[in-house]
């Protein structure tokens, strides 16, 4: 044999121990976004901020820990997750021989007659077989084995990855909640509140009015202003227990007795800075998109699984053992077996079938592609909206807090003027609704600043390394 043909004939074992495939080489696709947001930020790595760390609340960390002790979506992903790194294990037990121990019996008796022979009488024999076997090993001279081992790899990846997206998803939809009812709790005390007020000055009107000092009037606009804020009270209150039952389906176990007693937003609500960094940080920080890009990966690693379906698979079949008629002698001298069946397989027509197949990995890397790239464009608008509602809320929470101040001294004057006899209570009512409405602006603003807090912390892929 010359040098050349030993080299040839060496080709596919070093195919082998290389572990080669057939599968394209990989490069990420360029970024879809702009290199920078619209907002200025601070740069800092918000993903190694762990999450008991950015919400502070004492309640609302303890809701948190509840969610992630006893979520069902979360177990589920965790339990996907779990499954995902058994089918890898499936695929890489496919790359190794499979090895069998193997022993059994034959006992057989054939009449005298049975085949018309000069047989003096009946036979019976027996047959002992014991050895080793190595069933149907697929040489993987083209990678064929090794990208779907690379695809279940990079599809577990890709569940692990998502394990965590569900996991900030849940902080921060517990976070969120718990801050959505103690919105709603401090409107319903302010409609409590505001409807006992109102009822008193409704009765002060119904005495004015049977002493003839007030109109018909009067005393229908001053009902009015009751019945409202009675409905009011109403709505709220269906409103917060709808947000218990919320807020427990995401925490998956029964919440604290005095959960109600702690929930309000006049509280000391403080979150850490969240520094934005760059877009790019982006793919290393947002699990959904490490998701999305391990996919891409399995499709890659299944345009070389279906290309070396092209080529020939060949598969060892072998055993080695005793045979013998007594089981004595069944490990003695001259009872040795043994087995050596190579097998190939050239693919000569199938009907376009491979060439389907390849077709169809080929497309499923394009939809991979276009998903990633989805991801990182949604990623880079959550941030950004993120940002920009940063300032926008503060600005809206000023102007509201100054406008509740204006209503409260315009509802003071007016009833001070009402008292005086210089205006009708009609101006009081005004006056009363106006600041109503301003109070209930100003808890609903209050509430859209703290959430769009979380909202950022969650859009720059924060906690989960935590």
């Amino acid at each position: 044999m010359n040098t050349k043909t030993f080299r040839m004939a060496l080709l596919p074992l070093a195919m082998v121990l290389a572990g080669c495939t057939l599968a394209p080489h990989y490069q990420r696709p360029a970024m879809p976004v702009d290199a920078k947001y619209d907002q200025p930020t601070p740069v800092g790595n918000v993903a190694d901020l762990p999450w008991q760390n950015f919400f502070t609340d004492a309640t609302m960390r303890n809701l948190i820990q509840l969610s992630l002790d006893n979520n069902r979506d979360l177990r589920v992903a965790a339990l996907n997750v779990e499954e995902a790194q058994q089918s890898v294990t499936v695929q890489r037990a496919a790359l190794m021989p499979s090895i069998n121990a193997t022993a059994s019996q034959t006992s057989a008796h054939e009449p005298a007659n049975l085949y018309n022979t000069k047989t003096t009488g009946a036979v019976t024999y027996h047959e002992l077989n014991a050895g080793l076997g190595v069933t149907s090993w697929e040489l993987d001279f083209f990678g064929r084995l090794q990208s779907l081992r690379d695809e279940a790899q990079e599809t577990y990846l890709s569940t692990a990855a998502t394990e965590r997206a569900t996991r900030i998803s849940l902080i921060s939809e517990v976070a969120t909640a718990w801050l959505t009812l103690s919105s709603d709790n401090d409107l319903l005390h302010l409609a409590q509140n505001t409807a006992k007020s109102q009822q008193e000055s409704y009765r002060l009107t119904q005495l004015s009015y049977n002493g003839g000092a007030s109109s018909d009037q009067d005393l229908a606009q001053a009902e009015s202003t009751v019945r409202a804020a009675q409905a009011d009270v109403a709505s709220y209150m269906r409103q917060v227990r709808q947000d218990v039952d919320a807020l427990r389906l995401l925490v998956g176990t029964d919440l604290p007795a005095t959960l109600l007693s702690h929930a309000t937003l006049d509280a000391n609500w403080q979150f850490p800075a969240t520094p934005a960094g760059l877009p790019s940080d982006l793919l290393t920080r947002r699990p959904d998109i490490m998701a999305a890009e391990h996919s891409l990966k399995a499709a890659n690693a299944n345009i070389g699984a279906a290309r070396a379906a092209f080529f020939p698979s060949i598969t060892l079949t072998a055993s080695g053992g005793s045979t013998s008629s007594s089981l004595g002698s069944l490990l003695g001298g001259g009872t040795g077996a043994w087995s050596f069946v190579p097998s190939i397989n050239l693919p000569i027509f199938d009907g376009g079938k491979n060439e389907a197949n390849l077709n169809i990995a080929h497309i499923e890397k394009r939809i991979e592609i276009a998903d990633y790239e989805k991801a990182i464009q949604t990623a880079f608008k959550e941030v950004n909206d993120a940002l920009a509602g940063q300032d926008t809320w503060q600005d809206q929470l000023t102007a509201l807090q100054q406008e509740v101040g204006a209503n409260q001294r315009d509802y003071d004057y007016s009833e001070m003027r009402f008292k005086q006899g210089v205006d009708n209570y009609l101006n009081v009512l005004v006056a009363q609704r106006s600041l109503y409405s301003s109070q209930q602006s100003l808890i609903s603003a209050h509430l859209g600043q703290l959430s769009e807090k979380i909202t950022l912390y969650k859009a720059l892929g924060g906690g989960w390394k935590a």
